[in-house]
């Protein structure tokens, strides 16, 4: 037996940066056998890559938009080409644009369910027939979608299809002993939280959990490698909010 089909392999969408960056590394050092998936930063990608291998740890980069099925298909044989079956699938990649829903612009509304809403469902529909016996999925959602704030309706109706997915999936798939799960933080110390925000913003954020602090990467990255390590093996059709109490 090789040393590669020991590993056990996992899908990481929207990896590149942010949280999904830290959900690859966690894996990794998992011992997990990482697929950065990403969309349109190779440089970053290939960059969490050199630095896991280094690391001692097994990783690929592919580049695939999630909302395109065929290019989520594509990305399974590579995946399977090269590590073999796939363990877990991790759905991170997402988008969020605030905008009050009526100025948001079709192309607005259309991107974000594309990627939000049509990505989470190619990859599990995809994942359904080849994800091996036993395997975890995790979806994310947003704790946004407990606070509903303005400007977030077309973003939380994503959030919302994804809950309804997870747990509505974690029945289809009875037999296979493959739970599915979706994480739901709160606000998280990324690029994507931080950009365009004042500093008296983010100090508001920071201030509204009971834990006063905003959220890290790691703290999320922890929850889905408890969600999807041997711990979490009882844990199926959940939405496990992550937010430091805040909702």
């Amino acid at each position: 037996m090789t040393h590669s089909s020991q590993s056990k392999v996992a899908i990481v969408t929207g990896a590149s940066r942010g949280i999904g960056a830290a959900v690859a590394q966690r894996l990794a050092k998992d011992g997990f056998a990482v697929t950065v998936n990403y969309a349109s930063s190779p440089a970053q990608a290939e960059a969490l890559v050199a630095e896991l291998q280094a690391a001692g740890g097994k990783a690929m980069a592919v580049k695939a938009d999630v909302a395109s099925a065929q290019e989520v298909r594509a990305m399974f044989d590579a995946v399977e080409a090269q590590f073999g079956k796939v363990d877990v699938l991790v759905n991170n990649a997402g988008v969020l644009k605030t905008q009050p829903l009526a100025e948001h612009t079709d192309a607005l509304y259309d991107q974000t369910f594309d990627i939000n809403v049509r990505g989470t469902f190619n990859t599990l529909r995809e994942a359904a027939g080849r994800l091996n016996e036993g395997g975890r999925i995790v979806n994310f959602s947003s704790t946004v979608l407990a606070l509903n704030l303005p400007g977030y309706a077309v973003y939380n109706a994503t959030k919302a299809a994804v809950e309804a997915f997870t747990q509505v999936f974690a029945k289809e798939l009875r037999g296979r002993n493959i739970t599915v799960n979706a994480v739901a933080p709160g606000p998280i110390a990324t690029a994507l939280f931080l950009d365009g925000k004042t500093e008296e913003q983010i100090q508001s954020f920071a201030k509204a959990p009971p834990l006063q602090r905003l959220g890290q990467p790691e703290d999320i990255a922890s929850v889905v490698s408890f969600l999807a390590g041997p711990d979490a093996g009882w844990v199926n059709g959940q939405i496990l909010r992550a937010n430091g109490g805040l909702a």
